[in-house]
C-alpha cells in the first residue's frame, strides 16, 4: 500500500502533522479578538477633503433599489445599488480591529510549535522514505 502523495511516506506522519496544524490553527484563531465600531454616523472612506459615511453610502442603495423596482432592467439602478452593497462590505471589513488576547509564552510557543510542527510533518509526508 502507497503512503502519502503516492510515495512510501508515512501515513502516520501525514495524520499527526495535519491534526497538529489543524490543531495549533485552533488555538491561533480562537485567541484573536476581533473589535470594532460601524454605525450610519462612522466615517467609511476617508479623502482629502473630507470622509464618506456609512449613511452617505445608503443614498445612493435607496436610488438604485427604487430604479430596479420602477424597472429591473435598468442598469443604473444595479450598479447603484451594488456599488453601494460593496462599499459598505469593504467598509465595514475596514473598520474591524484584529487583535492577540493576553497570553504566556509558554501558550505562544505551543501554538507555534503546533502549527510550524505540523506543517513538518505533513510536507515530509510526502518524501519517498523506501529510497532512503
Amino acid at each position: 500500500m502507497r503512503g502519502a502523495g503516492g510515495t512510501d511516506g508515512g501515513i502516520g506522519r501525514f495524520v499527526l502533522g495535519l491534526a497538529m496544524f489543524i490543531g495549533g490553527g485552533y488555538l491561533f484563531l480562537s485567541s484573536i479578538y476581533v473589535g470594532g465600531g460601524f454605525g450610519l454616523g462612522y466615517s467609511l472612506f476617508s479623502f482629502g477633503w473630507g470622509s464618506l459615511t456609512t449613511g452617505m453610502v445608503l443614498i445612493p442603495f435607496i436610488f438604485g433599489v427604487g430604479l430596479i423596482f420602477y424597472r429591473a432592467k435598468h442598469p443604473i439602478g444595479w450598479l447603484l445599488a451594488g456599488g453601494s452593497l460593496l462599499a459598505l462590505t469593504f467598509g465595514i471589513i475596514q473598520s474591524l480591529r484584529l487583535s492577540l488576547r493576553p497570553m504566556n509564552a509558554f501558550e505562544l510557543l505551543v501554538i507555534l510549535v503546533l502549527i510550524f510542527g505540523g506543517l513538518g510533518l505533513f510536507f515530509s509526508s510526502f518524501r519517498d522514505f523506501g529510497a532512503e
